[in-house]
């Protein structure tokens, strides 16, 4: 058995992605790593990052990427596709540049890519997700946020990116551009990976974190249209009423340890449970009907989402 590793990844040193220790988390149980490297801004270090691991099982891919081809985020997808083209592996396990997997994961990881090698019925893995919040000791269990997503897919050709690269689907006779298209494109068959995914996507300073979002806007939206939306717009990203993230009580996987020591941007987040500024831009999870919505889930429902969409077909084994 075979298992490749692979991501994209563009500027992740400048916007504050853990790419490093992405790769780390999962470099002892893969054949390979892949990484479609974009063309990164003159003051971004990423590709010295993922040298500096020192590991042969390691394959950049350099590419150049095309926001006005692949609009509406695909390009994520169509990067995606690239670093996935070039693996070579029975399993394939896609991570992206702010996504950890703990050690402690990595041997039920491999135990389920071996119990379903030759399962044909299982197309993929299911791993569910810690999304933290603000800083390394809260996260986010509101609704909207998503709790499981594929993260392991056969190395089949049919097998595509989807949408914004969130996840994946079957998609025959694709074009090789339409990467939201809905009609010809199946969900994948699933099983439990019995592990999950650290989310460090939201954790960064203010600063940097308005940053990243300015350029995840721009990969959705376009450059035209971000530049008037963030004109007159602070040049720090609010998080709110930190307290209304749920305290992350494990701990985090080894390779991020010299990171959050790292951590000195405590004192711009809000740790009191009022609205310091009822004027910042709001997530989903802000708003009143989704707050009622996520205390239904944890309290009544024990966690159970109610009416999330889910792009995926659990196979119960």
């Amino acid at each position: 058995m075979r298992i490749s590793g692979f991501t994209m990844v563009k500027n992740a040193g400048k916007l504050y992605y853990p790419i490093k220790e992405s790769i780390a988390s999962i470099l002892p149980i893969v054949d390979e790593f892949v990484v479609a490297l974009g063309d990164c801004d003159e003051d971004d270090d990423t590709e010295s990052q993922i040298n500096s691991l020192n590991s042969d099982k390691i394959k950049i891919i350099h590419t150049v990427w095309d926001l006005e081809k692949y609009q509406n985020g695909t390009e994520n997808a169509h990067q995606t596709d690239i670093a996935k083209s070039h693996c070579t592996g029975d399993w394939l396990f896609y991570l992206q540049a702010d996504e950890v997997i703990h050690e402690k994961y990595l041997e039920n990881i491999k135990a389920a890519c071996k119990t379903y090698l030759d399962d044909k019925s299982v197309e993929g893995l299911l791993f569910s997700y810690v999304h933290f919040w603000g800083d390394y000791n809260h996260k986010q269990v509101a609704h909207g946020w998503y709790k499981n997503e594929i993260r392991i897919v056969r190395n089949d050709p049919e097998i595509h990116s989807w949408e914004s690269a969130q996840s994946f689907r079957r998609i025959p006779g694709f074009d090789g551009k339409n990467y939201r298209q809905q009609a010809g494109t199946y969900k994948l068959k699933v099983a439990k990976a019995n592990a999950a995914v650290y989310h460090y996507g939201w954790v960064r300073p203010p600063r940097l974190m308005q940053s990243k979002k300015k350029s995840l806007d721009t990969i959705h939206k376009g450059s035209n249209k971000v530049s008037g939306m963030y004109n007159g717009k602070p040049d720090m990203y609010d998080y709110g009423p930190i307290c209304r993230a749920a305290k992350f009580k494990g701990s985090h996987p080894e390779v991020m340890k010299t990171r959050i020591a790292a951590f000195d941007w405590a004192e711009d987040l809000n740790y009191s449970c009022k609205e310091i500024n009822p004027n910042r831009d709001k997530m989903k999870h802000d708003r009143l009907k989704y707050r009622i919505i996520s205390w239904i889930e944890q309290n009544l429902l024990f966690g159970r989402s109610l009416g999330q969409f889910k792009n995926y077909i659990l196979v119960k084994k």
